[in-house]
């Protein structure tokens, strides 16, 4: 992302953003059934750093294994980068858990920039207290151990049945959480920002009881007028 894009994407929204992808032919990239912890959570921002778990074969899955440093879980939590974000592959299983307070609360202090998994976290509500970005489908009480083995680290991934590559940008915010593909960043936010200053301007006139015909989408050359007189009188 180039300097400024972050600052960009934490003042639009997941609905402009799939907008914006959709125009380019990305009818995916919105990760299904996936929910912020807390509502007061802050915008999520970063790129992906991603996990992949697998079905667990229970000779290969026991407690044991957290004594090897290279357990593709702990190692994953310690490797994610400063303003990464930690994005798992968890099957759309939230039957047992993709992680727990103690481990979202390491990627917090080691300055990650949120955390998505398409399963479940168990001690949700200590992991919403936190004020960190954090998205799952569900709560989640039993360990992973149950019936996802930790796999890949870093690889592509889907979740929520949308593809995610190292290093696409993630945004999450009360809606949801979309993917945008690293060498579109840019653009889009750039797009998205400009949309939403008009979608801004409509919200203001529907509210005042304008019709939409001719104002979304700006069919009427005079709706751009007004938007352009409104943009600069409120320095959008």
């Amino acid at each position: 992302m180039k300097t400024g894009t972050r600052d960009k994407l934490r003042t639009v929204s997941t609905p402009t953003v799939a907008t914006a992808l959709f125009k380019r032919g990305f009818r995916v990239q919105a990760i299904q059934d996936v929910h912020p912890l807390s509502p007061d959570q802050p915008t999520l921002v970063g790129e992906a750093f991603t996990l992949r778990y697998m079905p667990a074969r229970e000779d290969l899955n026991t407690l044991d294994v957290f004594r090897d440093r290279s357990h593709p879980q702990r190692k994953a939590i310690e490797d994610c980068p400063p303003g990464a974000v930690m994005v798992m592959d968890s099957r759309k299983d939230a039957r047992a858990a993709s992680a727990g307070a103690i481990l979202v609360t390491r990627l917090m202090k080691r300055g990650v920039a949120g955390v998505v998994t398409d399963g479940g976290f168990r001690d949700s509500a200590e992991i919403a207290a936190l004020g960190f970005p954090a998205y799952h489908h569900r709560p989640s009480a039993p360990t992973n151990l149950t019936l996802h083995q930790a796999i890949d680290i870093n690889v592509p991934i889907g979740c929520g049945d949308a593809p995610v590559f190292p290093g696409d940008v993630i945004l999450g915010d009360k809606d949801g959480v979309i993917v945008i593909p690293a060498h579109l960043a840019d653009e889009i936010a750039a797009e998205a920002v400009e949309m939403t200053a008009y979608e801004d301007f409509v919200a203001e006139r529907v509210h005042a009881g304008q019709g939409i015909f001719g104002l979304y989408p700006a069919t009427d050359p005079k709706s751009l007028e007004d938007f352009a007189e409104w943009r600069k009188k409120n320095n959008r």
